[in-house]
Parts: structure tokens; C-alpha cells; sequence
């Protein structure tokens, strides 16, 4: 069945009483760890579509057995990832109950999750983003603020999100510094480098105001009409200033953030620097760098080493 179908019809099922202890879950995770909305929104998800899958057959969330989710597993046929992430919320919620002895059992302890690939982001070259911070038309108010916006973000390596929610009074262009409020409201302070500091300067002094029109905005990048940008918004112009450039390749603002990353590696950062830069909780995150990086080295050895 095909994934959308199979949530659709869901969907359609009528109210059940686990909704109460998946938001008791999500609260308590919350508390404990800070859970990004992105996540909080897809255990939500994982674990109310399971829940309503149980309550035709006569089970409940809070109850179902091991055979209960190994049978939603197999009428799911997730691909691995989508699986991992089901098995991972599956995990977390009968360990909280089990923790907080509202079931004597963990349905989920002898479950194996499927063996992951180590996948490797996509990188630009350095070459590659000088191009596409180049495409922007900077003598247009929007074009100079989309200079800044990719400048930004790749000295910074912010996320798209910390990008576009960026507010004006986070910005210390003296300093040359920019305050992140990253993942599980997370502060975190980024250097910015001098030619970001400059386009910034640029943008503030002579398109931002104009884009106003003497409106007020706590926020550093806006649009034409002065509000907030969305991150769909920036999306397609990065895919438009990719294709100006030439770069034949399905580029995403993460793009941008994979390259700060790894061109940071390259040139010799230490992984806990970059960690902190990136404002990964967890240093393993971070580590996917390195293979990129080193994927990379093998690359250009294997281009222009005679015995490559």
C-alpha cells in the first residue's frame, strides 16, 4: 500500500484515548531533552497512526504487545529510514511508560532496527559556491539581499530556519558575531567573517530600508512586502541562483551548511569547533564530516594524481 494512502486512511478513523498520552510523552521529552518541533511533529504523527491502526482491532498504544508492532511493521513496508525513525519513536514512548511503571514490559526491547547505510551528504566545491554566491543581481534591492542571505549562511553553516528567523538585534556586525537560537532553544554564538559582515552591512544600509517603506521589522531578512521569508520561499532561491550559476545539481539551502562544514574540515577545523558551530547536541552528528571530507580527498586525489 502506498505510504500516503495508508496515513489518509488513518486519518480518517475516529478520536482514541492515546492522544492524551502521547501529548504526556511529548511533554515529558520536551522537559528532558529540549525535542526539536520538527521531531515532536513526527513522533506525534508515528505514534497516532499506530494508534488508531490498534483500535479496529480492539488494542490501545498504551497496551499493544511486541506481535502488535511487528505486525504494523510489516503492513507498513517502510523503507529503513522511515522504519528507523518509527522503531526510534516506538522505542522512546514504551520506555517512558516502562520507566514510569504504567506497564510492567517494554514491547520494543527485542526489536531490531534495520542496518542503515552511512549516507553522505551531497557537498559543493569551493568553486562551485563562489559561482552561486556570485549569481544574485546585487544593483536589485532583493538581489542584494539574497547576497547576503547565501554569504550568511555559508560563513555561519546556520540552518535554513535560524536563517530566514533570524531577528536584526542578533546580529553584532562590530563584533562580527551572530546569535543562534538553534535546536531545543539552544543559544549558540557564530562567527561570520568579513566578507558576510560586509554584504550584511551592504544590505542593511542601502535595500533594507527601502524594502520597509517605513514599516518597522524585528527580523534582519524580509521580503518585498516586509515580512518574514519562509523556508520554502529561500528554497527556491537557491534552485534559481543554482541554475543562474550552472550548477547542475538539486541544490538545497542544506547545501550550503554541508559546504561551511566540510570546507571548515578541509582546511583543518577541529570536530569539536565544528560541532559547537553547528550546534549539534550530539558529536556523533557532527562526525559525518570527516567521511565527507575524506570522500572529497580521495576525489580530487583520484582527478589529478597520475597513479589515481
Amino acid at each position: 500500500m502506498n505510504p500516503k494512502d495508508f496515513e489518509e486512511g488513518l486519518a480518517e478513523a475516529p478520536g482514541f484515548e492515546d492522544e492524551a498520552a502521547i501529548a504526556r510523552f511529548l511533554d515529558r521529552l520536551w522537559l528532558e531533552r529540549g525535542l526539536a518541533k520538527n521531531t515532536q511533529s513526527s513522533y506525534r504523527s508515528d505514534l497516532a497512526l499506530f494508534a488508531r491502526w490498534l483500535l479496529p482491532r480492539g488494542g490501545a498504544l498504551t497496551t499493544a504487545a511486541e506481535a502488535d508492532i511487528r505486525q504494523y511493521l510489516a503492513v507498513r513496508r517502510l523503507k529503513a529510514r522511515s522504519q528507523a525513525r518509527l522503531l526510534s519513536a516506538l522505542r522512546q514512548f514504551y520506555r517512558h511508560l516502562h520507566a514510569d511503571r504504567q506497564r510492567p514490559d517494554d514491547p520494543t526491547a527485542r526489536l531490531e532496527s534495520p542496518k542503515l547505510g552511512l549516507r553522505l551528504p551531497k557537498t559543493l566545491a569551493e568553486s562551485d559556491v563562489e559561482r552561486l554566491l556570485e549569481a544574485p543581481d546585487v544593483a536589485d534591492p532583493l538581489g542584494l539581499r539574497d547576497r547576503a542571505m547565501l554569504e550568511l549562511m555559508y560563513a555561519s553553516g546556520l540552518r535554513v530556519s535560524e536563517l530566514v528567523q533570524l531577528p536584526l538585534p542578533r546580529i553584532d556586525l562590530r563584533q562580527g558575531v551572530v546569535q543562534v537560537l538553534g535546536k531545543g532553544g539552544k543559544e549558540r554564538l557564530v562567527p561570520m567573517g568579513e566578507p558576510a559582515m560586509e554584504w550584511v552591512g551592504r544590505y542593511l544600509k542601502e535595500a533594507r530600508p527601502g524594502l520597509l517603506e517605513r514599516q518597522a521589522s524585528d527580523w534582519l531578512f524580509i521580503t518585498r512586502l516586509g515580512g518574514l521569508m519562509s523556508r520554502q520561499n529561500f528554497w527556491m532561491l537557491i534552485k534559481r541562483y543554482a541554475a543562474q550559476a550552472g550548477l547542475n545539481l538539486a541544490l538545497s539551502p542544506h547545501g550550503l551548511r554541508h559546504a561551511f562544514a566540510t570546507h571548515l574540515l578541509e582546511h583543518g577545523a577541529d570536530l569539536r569547533v565544528l560541532q559547537s558551530l553547528l550546534g549539534h547536541a550530539d558529536l556523533s552528528t557532527t562526525q559525518i564530516y570527516t567521511h565527507v571530507a575524506k570522500a572529497r580527498l580521495k576525489e580530487l586525489h583520484r582527478q589529478h594524481h597520475p597513479r589515481g
